[in-house]
Formats: structure tokens, C-alpha cells, sequence
């Protein structure tokens, strides 16, 4: 990543029909952003859903990323938000080998980090971990001594503090 590509947290409400997301992923390959996770879900009201999109790229047009975003017809709202306007989760799932060797020792590390052990079997263990993506990024990296062989991650999932509502 170079000086002026920068991860943005952009969240969008939209029309829940089909065809939206193709158009909204054009928009960011016409700017040349890269999508790194994308979560979409319905929304309360079941005819729009929330998309929360972390992407990397360009500072300087971002800005008219959003305003392009903002103007297509299925789009009700598109921001991006810092890390301080938010609260941001993701989940993982990492799967591990292990032995009765190394068993203990996972056990202890993924502990520390709070992992909920979901799987075990003679030779692997599989553990969710919830929480910001550096968090899973410090559990992988700590288990890739015992052979880290699959990690699954949901993508961020953000919500606006306070009273403001995401996405509006």
C-alpha cells in the first residue's frame, strides 16, 4: 500500500433488490478501489439492507466515490466513517493443527485472546475469535507456529455510536 492508498470504512443503505451490489462493486473498481471485506444484511425495515464495505485506495477520491455512490438509485445514504465514529467487529474461525504436544499451549494462547473453542479433533482444533480485525490478525500470527490451516473471517461489521443512526 503506498502513501495515498488508505483502508475506509464506507457504510451503505440501500434498496434490498437485485442487481445492487454489482453496481455499487462498478463504482469502486471505476475509482480503483479494492473491496477487503463486504458484509451485507437485511436492514430492519426488510426493503433496504446495510452494506459495510472496507476498501482500500486513493484518499484524494474518496470523495467522489461517495458522491457517485450517493447518486445511484438504489442507494439511500453512503459514508465512510473513522474508527472513532464507530464500533467495528469481525468474526473469524481458525482452524489449527495440533498435537498432545502443542494442545496446552494453543489452548493458553487462544485463552489470553478469549477464542471460543468450536471444534477439536486428534489432530486439529478450531476456534472463533470476535472482535477488532487486529485482534484476529495477533491471533493467527501467534498460531502459525502450530500450522494455522484455515482461516474463515466474516468481514467488518460497524455500527455508529451513540444516538446517530449508520449509515444516515
Amino acid at each position: 500500500m503506498n502513501e495515498t492508498q488508505k483502508r475506509h470504512n464506507i457504510s451503505l443503505y440501500v434498496e434490498n433488490k437485485p442487481g445492487v451490489t454489482i453496481r455499487i462493486a462498478l463504482v469502486f473498481a471505476r475509482r480503483g478501489y479494492n473491496i477487503e471485506s463486504f458484509v451485507g444484511s437485511p436492514a430492519q425495515d426488510d426493503r433496504y439492507s446495510r452494506i459495510n464495505i472496507e476498501a482500500t485506495g486513493d484518499s484524494q477520491t474518496l470523495h467522489l466515490m461517495l458522491e457517485q455512490l450517493n447518486r445511484l438509485v438504489d442507494v439511500i445514504h453512503a459514508r465512510e466513517y473513522s474508527d472513532e465514529d464507530v464500533i467495528q467487529k469481525e468474526l473469524a474461525l481458525i482452524k489449527v493443527r495440533c498435537n498432545n504436544e502443542s494442545r496446552t499451549e494453543i489452548l493458553q494462547i487462544t485463552g489470553a485472546f478469549k477464542c471460543r473453542n468450536v471444534d477439536i479433533s486428534d489432530t486439529t482444533m478450531t476456534f472463533q475469535v470476535t472482535g477488532k480485525s487486529s485482534k484476529i490478525d495477533a491471533v493467527s500470527k501467534m498460531l502459525d507456529k502450530f500450522g494455522v490451516l484455515e482461516v474463515v473471517r466474516t468481514g467488518k461489521l460497524l455500527i455508529a455510536r451513540g444516538k446517530e443512526e449508520t449509515s444516515w
